[in-house]
């Protein structure tokens, strides 16, 4: 049939028929304009055309109920709903057709929908509806910097973004604002849906929350040391003592806290412990590694006796000998680190291991260890205010620093001679200039940090070998197990192997030193970029902050400055000439606390 003269829809576009060709239709359009088409580009509406409107009358839609059959033409629809098959009326289940509520294309027919399928996409519908005007509303708050209870889902979305949970927000699209975890932190704090305290890199970073999960210690024979002196030293604030030290004669002791008997391998809990690798200190709060519970079930001191891993060794020298290793019951006396500096000369016990630790500090230093002692600070926040206090020298620190690398010495030189299979931190020698390595005691700010570019990495490894910047031969972490994960795989190795069950072998090791390589750097970058945060906002509330810093490096016109009180670089370009060592008196330009940078100027 001939369908010059015929109403088709092309583009959404009531048109006419007005010629064809051997592959193409002419049409024409209300505004007088014409154009040459393909017939797969129209849809046939009507046989007669006449100016047809979108106004459509109301339809009673529910006759539709009636069919019986799945899909018609748009011919039997139209006289179905409006009785006559006109051009206006076809136009409009045409546009009903588009609409798809009701029915829907498939090919020349119309497919009808059920009536429980209508009833859903009107309710999609209508959500999606309020949802826009909820933005609506939204948006029109947010640039006002308010919000209310009705726009908390879009708030939420937000903040998906500012914890690196989420990609978008259709509020941040909807204000122009680029969906960045710094631009949505900024908003949040605008709004102050969240405070300035508000500390969102743990999240970020995927760190896990605590948990608490029921534990069970096995029962294995102990040695009775009760007799000992032990004494664990420790941060005056500090809940989790891991490590006691005492002396004996000729022999003394590290006792550390016996968490792998809580902790088996490949048990629930060493999983949990697993995928956690370490404890994170923040200033504002603390993430363990294991549950809270399990951490003050273990904790060396309170009251009555405690379970221990024991190492007695003796040295001859500087050699290591009559080494013991037991499962042991011990009584410990806390003690803070500010008490036993008081009473490091007049306790006996804290005067004989001082005198070991010196020496074996003396041994190490001329075995080539270095230890730098750029500066370090403390950031804690206590009651909506942020302090940040330089860690002091301290003899007490420096002697229990000293008797953990005995103890690591120890289990290294054991596991070796027994073919225990350990994670052992090595690190290869670093490249040091002759000044360095002739004053690596008396090192300034600025050539420490020269040396600390020198250093290697360090690495953990199962084959054991030197650790130049502690100047041992062989070395493994083993003093902390409530707190790293690889500090508990070695006291789960040494447990096993003191009971005479079978130990995990080297692959067993590597896969576990993998797991814990994966995991450690979001651990450091939380850590890291929380204290960043906590130190802008001390600055801020110390915005008259005046302080000096150390030139440490001069490329240029440009200087590279540390600044002691607060363990921070930044750096400063010079008009007037410049010298490493150099110090400046400075004070903050400018901070941003979601960038987590701070511009400093000289005074």
């Amino acid at each position: 049939m001939s369908i010059i003269g015929a109403l088709v829809a092309y583009k959404g576009k009531p048109a006419k028929i007005v010629a064809s060709t051997t592959h193409k239709y002419e049409v024409s359009f209300s505004d007088g304009s014409s154009q040459k088409v393909r017939e797969k580009d129209f849809r046939y509406i009507h046989p007669e055309f006449s100016n047809v409107s979108d106004q459509c009358n109301q339809a009673d839609m529910i006759i539709l109920n009636d069919l019986e059959e799945e899909s018609l033409s748009l011919q039997e629809i139209t006289e179905w709903i409006y009785d006559d098959f006109t051009s206006q009326n076809a136009w409009c289940v045409y546009l009903m057709s588009e609409d798809g509520l009701y029915f829907y294309w498939s090919k020349d027919s119309l497919v009808l929908r059920p009536l429980e399928q209508v009833k859903l996409i009107e309710t999609q519908r209508n959500e999606k509806a309020l949802a826009v005007e909820s933005l609506e509303s939204c948006i029109a708050n947010l640039n006002n910097n308010v919000f209310d209870n009705d726009d908390i889902i879009w708030i939420h979305e937000i903040e998906q973004v500012a914890l690196n949970q989420s990609k978008h927000s259709k509020a941040m699209n909807a204000l122009s604002i680029e969906n960045t975890p710094e631009n949505a932190h900024k908003l949040l704090v605008e709004l102050k849906y969240w405070s300035e305290f508000t500390n969102p890199y743990p999240q970020r970073h995927k760190i896990y929350l605590d948990e608490e999960i029921k534990v069970k210690s096995t029962e294995f024979t102990r040695k009775d040391l009760t007799h000992l002196t032990c004494l664990a030293i420790d941060n005056s604030d500090s809940s989790d003592a891991d490590d006691a030290i005492s002396i004996d004669g000729d022999k003394f002791w590290v006792h550390i806290a016996d968490v792998a008997s809580y902790v088996e391998i490949d048990s629930e809990l060493d999983i949990f412990a697993q995928k956690r690798a370490s404890n994170l200190y923040l200033p504002d709060q603390i993430f363990h590694m294991l549950p809270p519970e399990l951490s003050r079930s273990c904790s060396l001191g309170g009251s009555g006796s405690s379970n221990a891993i024991s190492i007695g060794l003796r040295l001859d020298g500087s050699e290591i000998n009559d080494i013991e290793i037991h499962l042991s019951e011990i009584k410990v006396t806390n003690m803070s680190y500010e008490y036993a500096d008081k009473v490091i000369n007049e306790n006996e016990v804290l005067s004989k291991l001082n005198d070991i630790a010196i020496f074996h500090k003396a041994f190490r230093n001329d075995n080539g260890a270095i230890k730098l002692n750029l500066p370090n600070v403390d950031v804690k926040v206590k009651a909506q205010k942020v302090f940040i206090r330089p860690q002091e020298d301290s003899n007490s620190r420096d002697l229990v620093a000293e008797m953990m690398v005995i103890a690591g010495r120890t289990i290294a030189q054991f596991s070796i001679e027994n073919g225990i299979s350990m994670p052992y931190l090595t690190q290869d020698t670093g490249n040091f200039s002759k000044d360095i390595i002739e004053n690596i005691q008396n090192l300034t700010i600025a050539k420490a940090f020269e040396a600390s570019r020198g250093f290697k990495r360090s690495k953990i490894t199962v084959k054991p070998s030197e650790h130049s910047g502690l100047g041992l031969s062989a070395y493994a972490r083993v003093t902390s197990p409530m707190r790293r994960y690889l500090d508990l795989l070695v006291q789960q190795q040494l447990v096993r192997f003191l009971n005479k069950l079978p130990t995990l072998d080297d692959k067993a090791i590597k896969e576990r030193i993998k797991s814990i390589n994966s995991s450690m750097p979001k651990v450091s970058k939380a850590s890291r970029q929380s204290i960043e945060h906590f130190k802008c906002l001390y600055l801020k509330q110390n915005n008259d902050w005046q302080g000096e810093g150390v030139i440490v490096e001069v490329n240029g016109e440009k200087a590279l400055i540390n600044i002691p009180s607060l363990a921070m670089m930044t750096q400063i370009k010079f008009k007037s000439k410049i010298n490493i060592e150099d110090k400046v008196k400075l004070k903050v330009s400018s901070i941003n606390l979601f960038e987590l940078s701070v511009n400093f100027k000289p005074l």
